[in-house]
């Protein structure tokens, strides 16, 4: 039976049952039907996307300062913290966020049905599977030293990189509860107060981190330390505001033993959503990687640097360090957001009943980050020779930059669609499929045809960005068909026979 939700919930769910009571009414002149559903959507999806994407940039600026402060003890401290922030701690981040991401398919389809008692069994669950596969997580921190050498890396950088990498082991288990914390508050379309406590935490990590790596003297492992802090902070904040607020007093009711069952189901579809979003976060990182064999590396990874979020600069040494966060980060961030509230809005819609509001929010979120990815596009190609000098002083890379302008064009309009997709399959719960996807698209087409165009025809990056090009379109193309075929009433069928599965006898843990 539904519960009762507080006002801000009952107001959601008012204004879903209006937009699917629009789309449904055949009275109204279809431009009228339109116009009003657009606007309707459009409200949700801005309200709930804004402090999302302002959450998301503040938590980067965490590891960035942090990477700041490391640099000014000198270059090595910057390559090792770069080195363990971006190499090291990024594969943490992408397995566990990736885990987390089943939770926005299970609680996002129990809040639209209105099962609010199942929120909370599902982020305990969430946290006791993501703080389980922590533990050989730990175990690749503890043996970074070895692996980095394995890697070819300096025995200097990768001793001081591991040292950083020590400092962050707490880090990894504040992650394991975050991101269901995250997808929990997120599910329910509570995003304004973790921004606040994401903001305000800033200030205080930035003061730490000062006191712990100037004044205390701690170093590199200091700052580290202050990171992972900072981390178990935000977790702590959010989880306090779980307790204490009366938007969260239906879909949290305390611990259950209900969150020790059902794991195996939960880790099999947490690894399908952990492998959908590795393998795409991944197939960048190739491209960087492949062209480091190219015969100039070091200008192919320069040029490629500026335009991917977060590269690093190699050279030949194997010596990594950061340039910058660049053009690609704040326009990835605004789509990773619109990735995970597409994701929202269709598990609450398919959860609800609501097969057509659900359809509806994937046609209007792919034209808006569409729309948004050609402006960027154009902005790109018009100022190409201006654009790369933000990034680097150096002529001859930012001639190769401005050089590549029309591959990142492609890149962000393809980056337009292809995420928001992705949300689509996190809101229905396809997952698997979509590893399969990718697989099939980035790994067997993409690099392959990238490294043949790259090598063997001599085209050297712009061939292995043509061969990541034809991955991501083929990939997108894939998506596009099966979201247009998809039967919305049948996912609204399969949501509620997953949630009567999983929907259990509740025992308290602490009575």
């Amino acid at each position: 039976m539904k519960q009762s939700a507080g006002g801000e919930e009952v107001n959601q769910h008012e204004s879903s049952v209006d937009l699917e009571n629009i789309l449904s009414d055949t009275d109204l002149p279809c431009l009228n039907r339109l116009q009003k559903a657009t606007w309707m959507e459009l409200k949700l999806l801005f309200k709930l996307a804004g402090p999302s994407v302002m959450m998301y940039l503040i938590n980067n600026s965490m590891s960035m300062s942090t990477r700041i402060f490391s640099g000014h003890l000198g270059n090595l401290e910057f390559a090792a913290a770069c080195l363990g922030n971006q190499g090291i701690q990024l594969f943490a981040y992408g397995l566990l966020l990736g885990m987390g991401s089943a939770v926005e398919t299970l609680c996002g389809q129990a809040y639209g049905a209105g099962r609010y008692d199942m929120l909370g069994v599902y982020l305990q669950r969430a946290t006791v599977v993501l703080t389980l596969f922590g533990l050989p997580i730990t175990a690749v921190y503890a043996l970074s030293r070895p692996l980095l050498l394995l890697l070819g890396e300096s025995k200097q950088v990768a001793t001081l990189a591991s040292v950083f990498v020590y400092g962050l082991i707490p880090q990894i288990f504040a992650y394991a509860v975050n991101f269901p914390i995250q997808k929990f508050l997120q599910s329910q379309s509570i995003v304004g107060p973790s921004a606040l406590i994401s903001l305000s935490t800033l200030g205080v990590h930035l003061l730490m981190s000062w006191v712990a790596v100037y004044r205390i003297g701690f170093g590199l492992i200091g700052a580290s330390l202050v990171l992972s802090l900072s981390w178990w902070i935000i977790v702590l904040a959010q989880f306090g505001y779980i307790l204490k607020s009366q938007r969260c007093k239906d879909t949290w009711s305390g611990f259950k033993w209900e969150a020790f069952t059902g794991l195996w189901e939960f880790l099999k579809l947490s690894i399908a959503s952990a492998v959908m979003l590795c393998l795409e976060t991944w197939y960048f990182q190739v491209l960087v990687l492949v062209a480091g064999l190219l015969e100039n590396p070091e200008l192919s990874l320069d040029a490629l640097s500026v335009w991917y979020k977060e590269k690093s600069e190699f050279r030949l040494n194997g010596l990594m360090f950061m340039v910058s966060v660049g053009f690609n980060a704040a326009a990835s961030s605004i789509k990773l957001r619109l990735f995970n509230w597409n994701s929202v809005r269709v598990s609450n819609e398919i959860g609800a009943g609501h097969p057509k509001s659900a359809a509806f929010s994937v046609v209007v979120v792919n034209l808006v980050s569409f729309v948004v990815a050609v402006v960027e596009a154009m902005v790109v190609l018009s100022q190409r020779h201006v654009i790369s000098y933000i990034f680097t002083g150096g002529e001859t890379v930012a001639n190769a930059v401005a050089d590549l302008c029309p591959f990142l064009a492609v890149t962000l309009i393809l980056n337009g669609v292809q995420p928001v997709l992705s949300g689509v399959a996190v809101g229905c719960g396809w997952q698997a499929f979509v590893a399969y996807v990718n697989v099939g698209c980035y790994y067997v087409v993409g690099i392959p045809i990238g490294c043949i165009l790259g090598f063997k025809y001599n085209l050297g990056v712009k061939g292995i960005w043509s061969g990541m090009i034809g991955g991501t379109m083929m990939q997108t193309l894939i998506l596009l068909w099966v979201t247009f075929r998809t039967d919305w009433n049948k996912e609204v069928e399969k949501a509620k026979t997953r949630l009567d599965q999983w929907e259990e006898i509740q025992e308290p843990l602490l009575k």
